[in-house]
């Protein structure tokens, strides 16, 4: 196999710049691989940290990209030659939180692009802990490149679910349904089995989109405010003999209005799950969480345990993948991280290395 003496990097010098660069390849340590990467999707938190302030665990300069597909070409020798998704988060499998079951949440976890050391996805290659590595045996009719988005954009969204308890027969919203985690929530949430799926947006074709994709009902809030949005939930409830309460609502956009929504619909015994990031503060009561016996959940990544299970639903086109994903050049990368700032793309970004 070929393997590089250097890797060819996108290089985030500080946040707002970045630079294309090499690296040496660093000495491979007994469980490490190094992957050859064949995509690397562009996450709102990628734009986050470039463009917003977020900032990173491993400070600049670093390399950002953390939904990652490739091939491994050296390390581990039983891995070889093997087609791989990267997992987001890779706990270190070595402490009480991992061992409670939440290793998604493990505080030595490593994340590419954030806490991986230099190292993301924006690259040629990258080196990376193979125990928690998702073997791809079968692309399927899927390139490679396209199912980096597993590693986050598809597999956060099923965390979500898996915190919130998601099953046959349950009700759920979905705010911030268009974007790059909502358009696969509401598809997961149809997956397990969800008698119905609110679709909460501001873009009305995207919204559209979405009832092919999961939705069994979509509430748009351009020029709507939170009150309109709750009135309209609500009459889609009464109208369809469904209840008000009991609704699991995944807030996906990390936005405080996004935000608002969700606790305005927030009732008796119903979940809702924060799987967007953003920095606003919101006000709400809490005493209204006593008062209706729900639940406030935070969610953060996902466990590598659940890729094989996401896999396997992608691979099988019950969660679908190609509407929702564009290939471009590496060399694109600024081009991308503006569209993606701007929020106006119908389909996630994903790079491919052309250094």
């Amino acid at each position: 196999m070929n393997i590089p003496n250097k890797i060819d990097t996108w290089q985030m010098q500080e946040p707002g710049k970045l630079v294309q660069t090499s690296i040496d390849v660093p000495e491979l340590q007994p469980g490490e691989v190094l992957v050859e990467v064949a995509g690397c999707g562009v996450c709102h938190t990628d734009v986050g940290y470039f463009y917003d302030g977020v900032p990173t665990v491993v400070k600049p300069p670093l390399t950002l990209g953390h939904e990652i597909s490739g091939r491994v070409v050296a390390g581990e020798s039983d891995l070889l030659g093997k087609n791989v998704v990267v997992p987001a988060v890779m706990p270190c499998n070595n402490c009480p939180i991992c061992a409670s079951g939440r290793g998604n949440r493990c505080l030595k976890q490593k994340m590419p692009g954030n806490s991986l050391g230099i190292y993301g996805g924006f690259s040629s290659h990258i080196p990376v802990p193979a125990g928690d590595l998702c073997v791809v045996d079968d692309c399927k009719d899927l390139p490679l490149e396209k199912l980096s988005v597993v590693a986050d954009a598809i597999t956060s969204p099923y965390q979500a679910a898996k915190r919130a308890g998601l099953g046959e027969g349950d009700l759920v919203v979905v705010i911030g349904a268009t974007g790059g985690i909502g358009v696969h929530m509401t598809q997961i949430a149809s997956v397990l089995g969800a008698k119905a799926v609110v679709a909460i947006a501001r873009n009305k074709e995207k919204l559209q989109r979405s009832m092919e994709f999961g939705a069994t009902y979509a509430i748009s809030t351009l020029d709507q405010d939170v009150k309109s949005v709750r009135n309209k939930f609500k009459a889609y409830c009464k109208d369809n003999g469904l209840p008000s309460y009991g609704w699991k609502i995944f807030e996906c956009t990390g936005s405080k209005t996004g935000q608002q929504i969700g606790l305005e619909l927030l009732s008796f015994v119903s979940k809702m799950i924060i799987v967007g990031y953003g920095m606003h503060k919101v006000e709400y009561m809490l005493s209204r969480l006593m008062a209706f016996d729900a639940e406030l959940i935070g969610t953060w990544g996902c466990l590598p345990q659940y890729y094989p299970e996401v896999l396997q639903y992608v691979l099988e086109q019950k969660i679908k993948l190609e509407p929702f994903v564009e290939v471009r050049p590496m060399s694109q990368i600024e081009q991308a991280f503006q569209e993606s700032h701007a929020g106006k793309l119908m389909k996630r970004i994903v790079l491919t290395p052309d250094f």
